[in-house]
């Protein structure tokens, strides 16, 4: 689904970029510079912080990702 109209942004591509960051609490900004664009109007915020939030849950929950002979990546 499409968050942010202005960047063309869908909920797929936040939940990659929070999944994928080793940072604790990414904010907003942060995942909009990981995606190569930045906020501009601002509608998508709330929206875009609870994805953030639900997508930080469900990776701690997870723990650590194994990547090749058992390495945490």
């Amino acid at each position: 689904m499409i968050v942010c109209s202005c960047n063309v942004l869908s909920d797929h591509e936040i939940r990659n970029v929070v999944t994928a960051s080793r940072e604790q609490a990414l904010s907003a900004q942060r995942v909009y510079d990981c995606l190569g664009c930045s906020i501009q109007c601002g509608r998508c915020a709330s929206g875009v912080k609870r994805i953030i939030t639900e997508a930080s849950m469900i990776a701690t929950y997870r723990g650590p990702v194994f990547g090749e002979a058992g390495k945490v990546m």
